[in-house]
């Protein structure tokens, strides 16, 4: 695992996902470890990027999650001290951390997607139950992890799902929430890994649920008959190659009761912990934990 060099794991950061990047972050390190590379934790809260030069890094696997880490910016002051990282790159991971312009690039390309509505603290919310349909999906544009995020059931909880969401961005999507089967297909390298189909007793697939819940259900083998899975598993990876991304990562997507596929938001860089899909995933395919990890440095982005 020399070919590598020393290795920096950029985990915490600033975000309101510092906590799941850090347990992300400490999983990957402990792997890189377990098969030989030098990697070392780095947390650019602590310490400037231009550090990554002073300590004569070769490599960055980012396991930050959320904004300052999967948004773009990281990725361009990479590309800029010229270190190659793990993941998409700087146009790809901005799209896909904002959700409004992913569904406006998807709409365009023909892509499925729930109707939504851009909303503002001057929006008729009682309209906009009406003309997108309860239950919806409050959301922040510009957040992952289901933070900020609520499933509204009445017209009477609709501005105050708006004012959570308001709290962690100033662009909110209210979007239909599409009735069905919760599936989730991880990306590696180009290829689709098996899908995962998720199954809570909460609300929705939240932040508890993705993270700590011990009732949240994967089920992989999904059971899909397998036309339909590899129907799914190709409108996610067009959807994902729709924005740019590359490496590896994460497309959810929401099946209707008629086996339509509704194409949800793509992580660039998905949860490392061990509530995580796209470990799971890559399981289901016979590679473990620290031959994914492996894998995702072995395709670090050059610029």
């Amino acid at each position: 695992m020399t070919k590598f060099g020393k290795v920096a794991v950029l985990m915490g950061g600033r975000s309101a996902e510092r906590e799941i990047s850090l347990k992300s972050g400490t999983m990957v390190l402990a792997a890189l470890r377990s098969k030989g590379v030098d990697a070392h934790a780095f947390d650019p809260r602590d310490q400037g990027l231009e550090q990554l030069i002073a300590q004569k890094f070769d490599r960055v696997f980012i396991a930050l999650h959320g904004r300052f880490g999967e948004d773009g910016t990281v990725q361009g002051a990479l590309e800029y001290l010229g270190i190659p990282y793990t993941g998409s790159g700087v146009m790809a991971s901005a799209l896909a951390m904002d959700k409004w312009r992913t569904k406006l690039l998807w709409q365009a390309a023909g892509v499925s997607t729930p109707p939504y509505e851009l909303l503002s603290q001057d929006s008729d919310f009682a309209g906009v139950a009406a003309r997108i349909g309860l239950p919806l999906m409050m959301k922040p544009a510009r957040e992952g992890s289901s933070i900020g995020m609520s499933k509204v059931t009445s017209v009477e909880k609709v501005q105050s799902a708006f004012e959570l969401a308001a709290q962690y961005d100033s662009v909110i999507i209210a979007e239909r929430f599409v009735e069905g089967i919760e599936l989730t297909a991880g990306i590696l390298g180009g290829e689709t890994l098996p899908l995962i189909r998720l199954e809570t007793p909460r609300v929705f697939y939240d932040y508890e649920a993705k993270y700590f819940s011990d009732d949240t259900r994967y089920i992989c083998p999904c059971g899909l008959p397998q036309p339909q899975e590899e129907m799914v598993q190709g409108a996610a990876l067009a959807a994902f190659r729709l924005l740019g991304c590359s490496g590896w990562g994460r497309v959810d997507v929401m099946l209707d009761a008629s086996g339509q596929p509704y194409l949800l938001e793509v992580n660039t860089i998905p949860g490392m912990t061990d509530h995580s899909l796209v470990p799971m995933a890559a399981r289901a395919r016979g590679i473990s934990f620290e031959d994914l990890v492996v894998r995702i440095l072995e395709l670090a982005h050059v610029g």
